[in-house]
């Protein structure tokens, strides 16, 4: 008797439905976050370029500070 109470038991709990879900939605998550990366990895590479070339150009002077009063 003991153990079909304990399969009665078990057979109503729901915590491990809840744990499953959130697996399932978390991979989700995931496989999307990889698919945005994947898509957008080549614009953002061609744009981190253009700046390192932009900045690369870029001439900077030195501060001299004005002696008059």
């Amino acid at each position: 008797m003991k153990f079909f109470k304990l399969a009665k038991t078990f057979s109503r709990d729901e915590d491990g439905a809840v744990t499953v879900d959130w697996v399932v939605l978390t991979a989700a998550i995931v496989g999307l976050g990889i698919a945005v990366l994947t898509s957008v990895g080549d614009g953002v590479m061609d744009l981190s370029d253009a700046i390192e070339k932009n900045l690369t150009d870029t001439e900077v002077k030195a501060y001299t500070p004005s002696t008059g009063g």
